[in-house]
């Protein structure tokens, strides 16, 4: 008899068990991360891998020490270092397994509740027990909300997915702009260093011509002051060097003896051509994900919304079947009863209609749906002004390379031969340096900023870290080793 009302409940219960039963697609332990990593290569053209365990880090740390065993690191290899090696990418990796095991348990969030208990244990006169009762408990308001809640966890591992495929565009961006930086500095410091030297010997000689009487003593301080301006320009150059490389170094995630690597002497040379993007704001509009991750949001607020709505009056409703077999002794033997009850429980909130948390709801989605609106239009202009800086620093380095350089070297060669025939003064040629230095400064750092613009565009079609506009970043500046290794 007791098993027979056991297994009538035990039917009851079998709806719960089929929508409890689980789904393998969050369980794994890399759920999600094919898809996000898909994403990110998509922008980036990089590898990226979620390490887990031992093996996964071995493997890694191979790679990475393969990839830094080349003589020169450059952009390509320093953005894959990055994301081979960064930890805090794998920390955010770690954010889309929270939401994968989020979605894993709600999709156990529907298991009945079983229990069973004895009484009466050593009664005299009855054997092991005196009372046996068994019951199942099940949220009803839990199953009836279940595909509800299953789609807003699966929209919340939407967003993980892109936010993962963000963090990685992020750090592959940051990651190449500071490889620029560093290498742009280099090539400033080099120049200064090679002025510095040229200065130099000019004031040692300077100083010589003082010593016979052939050099008044005003031009001899003007000689020696230029001097003196370099050497401060080039030291503090020098520590800017330091860290430009050492903010690679954080976002390369190295340390110890790894940081002794080497990047180029200079930039590379403007490209012969420009990528052209006939409809960048469309472009934008269709792959950045940020923007994504903000239709997902409304369209969790508006799931969230109807979850509210469902349990406005009632926030829950158990379903209760119980079976209790009672054995009490008499004079032919011990005789046995069975009860069986079923109970339906719930909670109603009598202050509460649910009305202000329905209007919590209605403000959010209409706070979510301005942000969306407002982030389209940012897209479409953050595109475009990613575009423009690209093609109008492209001009500007161009101009400097083909006109303004070639000037500055027509004007050094014959600002030295009047000197040396004695037409100009000494005032007239430092003046004239010190316009080539700093012409030639600003050509390198408007080539600087075409390749910070180039480096911006990524983000602006994915989304991602933008990073400061082309042509109001600071100059950065790198230190130049005796033997040319940076």
């Amino acid at each position: 008899m007791l098993g027979r009302k056991i297994k009538i409940l035990s039917t009851l219960a079998l709806p719960l068990f089929a929508a409890g039963c689980v789904s393998t697609s969050y369980s794994a332990k890399d759920a999600g991360f094919l898809s996000a990593s898909l994403k990110a290569g998509e922008a980036t053209g990089k590898q990226t891998v979620w390490v887990q365990n031992q093996q996964h880090a071995q493997v890694v740390r191979d790679r990475v020490k393969t990839l830094m065993a080349k003589k020169t690191i450059d952009v390509e290899t320093a953005v894959q270092v990055a994301l081979l090696n960064n930890k805090g990418l794998q920390a955010a990796y770690s954010d889309l397994g929270d939401s994968a095991a989020d979605a894993w348990q709600t999709q156990l969030s529907v298991f009945p509740t079983f229990s069973v208990g004895l009484s009466g244990i050593g009664t005299p006169g009855l054997e092991a027990y005196r009372v046996l009762e068994g019951a199942i408990a099940a949220n009803i308001l839990a199953l009836a909300t279940y595909d509800k809640n299953i789609k807003l966890a699966e929209t919340r591992f939407r967003q993980a997915q892109l936010n993962a495929a963000l963090a990685t565009i992020s750090l592959a961006a940051d990651t190449r702009r500071a490889w620029v930086n560093a290498v742009a500095a280099w090539e400033n410091v080099a120049y200064l260093n090679r002025a510095r030297a040229a200065a130099e010997a000019a004031s040692d000689l300077t100083q010589k011509l003082g010593e016979a009487g052939s050099m008044p003593k005003g031009n001899q301080a003007r000689e020696h002051v230029f001097y003196a301006e370099l050497t401060a320009d080039a030291a503090k150059a020098k520590l800017s060097a330091r860290l430009a490389k050492e903010e690679l170094i954080r976002l390369m995630g190295l340390s110890g003896t790894d940081i002794e690597f080497q990047i180029p002497n200079r930039l590379p040379s403007l490209p012969k051509a420009l990528i052209k993007r006939n409809d960048i704001e469309a472009e934008a509009i269709h792959k950045r994900m940020d923007l994504q991750v903000a239709r997902l949001e409304l369209q969790a607020l508006a799931q969230s919304y109807k979850l509210d709505d469902a349990t406005r009056f009632v926030t829950d409703i158990e379903l209760v079947g119980t079976v209790e077999k009672e054995r009490e002794r008499e004079d032919h033997g011990i005789v046995s009863e069975v009860s069986r009850t079923a109970s339906l429980e719930f909670t109603i909130p009598i202050f509460d209609s649910g009305q202000a948390r329905l209007r919590k709801g209605e403000l959010a989605y209409m706070r979510a749906a301005n942000q969306l609106a407002e982030l389209a239009v940012n897209v479409r202009s953050e595109a475009r002004s990613a575009y423009q800086a690209y093609r109008a620093n492209y001009d500007i380095a161009r101009h400097y390379r083909n006109n303004v350089l070639p000037l500055r070297n027509a004007i050094d060669e014959q600002s030295l031969l009047t000197y040396n025939g004695m037409l100009t003064s000494t005032f007239e040629l430092i003046s004239d340096s010190r316009d080539s230095i700093n012409s030639t400064l600003l050509a390198v750092n408007a080539k600087r900023d075409f390749w910070l613009a180039e480096a911006n565009l990524a983000p602006a079609l994915y989304g991602g870290s933008a990073g400061a506009p082309s042509g109001e970043t600071e100059v950065a500046s790198a230190e130049a080793a005796e033997g040319g290794g940076h």
